[in-house]
């Protein structure tokens, strides 16, 4: 079982308890920060906010199943106060807990269902290259997205695409798509679509810049549609990287690389996945 895996079945026996990331990160086999790092790349949910779906998801099947009063439905959620559990329902579902026992189904609620990682139906994975790149200077539209909202980076690409090509400075004809972890913050990750520039003068109005150092990267192939980026990315970070004795490297977390061999037009072709490791 992947390192994902682990993290996955330890949180479905006991998201019911208070069990704390250390507790998940040893029976994962990782250290808190990758764990942090490797679970959201892979299933696009932090850690926090699968067990408080999973957590919350339960507690709205209880309030249309069983007798018990709300607060103790709150209780057992793991939350403190009716108030606190009304705010945090109502955030996750867009309606209170007195409206679900009302009307007595779940049906107009987005519940979260288990994390399947079946690695049947995972691409094969095909060994990595590792090349030594020099510092990059790379330039771009950027957002931060909530793990899980990843639905909404191809708008960004269709915005930044009408660009591409024509930005000063621009170097060769390969894009980049950047995802770097933000630091302190778990829910949230930072993703830009660039490319790589020779100085950071003139650039379109809402561009960014990101300087990433000289490095070493794992390079991993993904063929086919952009869409499966995710499963391969559950195969590199759930179950190469925990068993390749090797590490993370410097910021960012990892890149995907598109050149003449990825249509845009279609999503399909191949993709380089690049991860900065430490041998």
């Amino acid at each position: 079982m992947s390192a994902v895996g682990r993290a996955i079945w330890f949180i479905e026996s006991h998201f019911g308890n208070d069990i704390s990331l250390e507790e998940i990160s040893d029976v994962a086999g990782l250290s808190r920060y990758h764990l942090s790092r490797v679970f959201g790349l892979a299933t696009g949910h932090s850690i926090s906010s699968y067990m408080r779906a999973r957590r919350l998801s339960a507690a709205a099947r209880r309030l249309v199943d069983q007798p018990e009063s709300i607060l103790e439905v709150a209780l057992d959620a793991g939350y403190g106060s009716h108030e606190a559990f009304t705010r945090a329902f109502r955030d996750q579902f867009g309606v209170t807990p007195e409206m679900v026992r009302k009307q007595g189904h779940t049906r107009n609620l987005a519940l979260m269902e288990p994390i399947r990682m079946d690695p049947a139906r995972l691409p094969e994975l095909e060994p990595p290259r590792f090349e030594t790149l020099p510092s990059m200077l790379l330039a771009g539209l950027q957002e931060t997205y909530a793990y899980g909202g990843n639905a909404a980076i191809p708008s960004l690409w269709q915005k930044f695409n009408i660009h591409f090509g024509n930005i000063p400075g621009q170097i060769g004809n390969v894009a980049y798509g950047v995802c770097t972890h933000i630091e302190g913050e778990a829910e949230k990750f930072r993703y830009m679509a660039a490319v790589a520039v020779d100085d950071r003068s003139d650039l379109p109005t809402g561009f960014a810049t990101l300087k990433i150092p000289g490095q070493r990267y794992a390079v991993f192939a993904h063929r086919g549609h952009v869409s499966g980026i995710p499963a391969t990315m559950h195969r590199i970070f759930g179950e190469w990287m925990p068993n390749a004795g090797i590490e993370f490297g410097n910021l960012p977390d990892m890149f995907e690389r598109y050149d003449e061999r990825f249509d845009p037009h279609t999503g399909m072709g191949l993709t380089e996945i690049w991860i900065p490791v430490r041998e």
